[in-house]
């Protein structure tokens, strides 16, 4: 897991929100695209540590220590999937409580 790659997020979030929001130009990343790369990113985190537990067990791995952190970052990735997805969910109930 890439802890720059977050980063890059969330600067693309910003730079997307800086721009005229009116108009999609071929160029812009959408909101769909940036969500959709963060979760394929954490499912490739995700098969990456499947095969490294898998490794583990068939005695293919030749050093543990690198299966292991595979292992910690596929988790930890999805932790902070689901913290996001939490948060969101919690804004999003937070604005359909608001009176217009």
């Amino acid at each position: 897991m890439q802890i720059n790659s977050i980063g890059n997020l969330i600067d693309s979030i910003a730079s997307n929100q800086s721009k005229d929001s009116t108009s999609n130009k071929q160029g812009d990343v959408t909101f769909q695209d940036l969500l959709k790369n963060a979760v394929q990113e954490v499912n490739d985190s995700q098969v990456q540590g499947y095969n490294a537990m898998e490794n583990i067990a068939t005695g293919k791995v030749k050093n543990l220590q690198e299966a292991v952190q595979k292992i910690e970052e596929a988790e930890l990735s999805l932790k902070l999937g689901l913290e996001v997805k939490n948060k969101a969910i919690n804004a999003y109930k937070e604005i359909m409580k608001m009176t217009v």
